[in-house]
């Protein structure tokens, strides 16, 4: 059994929790069974050590990882220190600081709002990557991006809206912008919350791109791989410090 250790970086409205769940419970489901989980909240300075995991999530959250926060500037430190330890995978806003931490630049995008599904093209092809994919669509929730990549990341997926919508560093860290984990119906009611701050025409268009096929389950097979992929750590007792 694989060990995970989630780093909780940012919570759904405390609505949407009470009916989808909070996001480590997302992951649980999008990652399915043979994985032992523990979550850390990052911003109450919880940080796990990365040579008791296998593997290290990093979630979404409303913050952004420019802001002049404490628990941030530590979340940027631990990456960096995790780096090479343990498997990294970002989500979103841990997309976005895993790009920070190890050398790239985030801002908020002059595109606007990336809402409803979206459609990336798969721009390489990494060993964990099966199966095998031209695109993929997984639903998407951010104004900030990746605007200058970090030297010696590649860019596994990219589209117009987001040319760095995916991004791997040697063989033990990825990251997406889009996010897999959620459910359509989430990312409708997440969505659904902000009209008023996305726009009606916006809102509308992202909705009904919602009700459309999507790859999340291809996504997920993509991620059990990757953490299978990594070599087996020595079972200890994991601990926040």
């Amino acid at each position: 059994m694989r060990r995970i250790a989630i780093l909780e970086t940012g919570t759904p409205p405390p609505a949407l929790a009470d009916r989808h769940g909070d996001y480590p419970a997302m992951f649980r489901t999008l990652l399915g069974e043979g994985h032992e989980i523990e979550v850390f909240r990052s911003q109450a300075g919880e940080w796990p050590d990365p040579a008791d995991f296998d593997a290290a999530i990093i979630t979404g959250s409303a913050a952004g990882v420019y802001e002049d926060q404490p628990w941030i500037a530590d979340l940027l430190d631990w990456v960096r220190g995790a780096k090479g330890r343990t498997g990294l995978i970002g989500v979103c806003f841990g997309h976005q600081a895993m790009a920070e931490a190890l050398g790239g630049r985030v801002e908020k995008s002059e595109r606007g709002w990336g809402v409803g599904l979206h459609r990336y093209e798969v721009a390489s092809t990494e060993p964990w990557m099966s199966p095998p994919a031209g695109t993929v669509a997984i639903p998407a929730s951010h104004q900030d991006q990746v605007v200058e990549k970090p030297a010696e990341a590649r860019v596994i997926l990219r589209s117009a809206f987001t040319p760095f919508a995916g991004l791997a560093w040697d063989d033990d860290a990825i990251s997406l912008q889009g996010h897999p984990e959620f459910s359509p119906a989430y990312a409708a009611d997440l969505t659904a919350g902000r009209r008023e701050r996305i726009g009606a025409a916006v809102t509308d268009a992202a909705l009904d791109s919602l009700a459309r096929p999507d790859d999340r389950a291809v996504i997920g097979q993509w991620l059990r791989r990757f953490i299978a992929s990594r070599p087996r750590r020595q079972a200890v007792q994991s601990r926040a410090r």
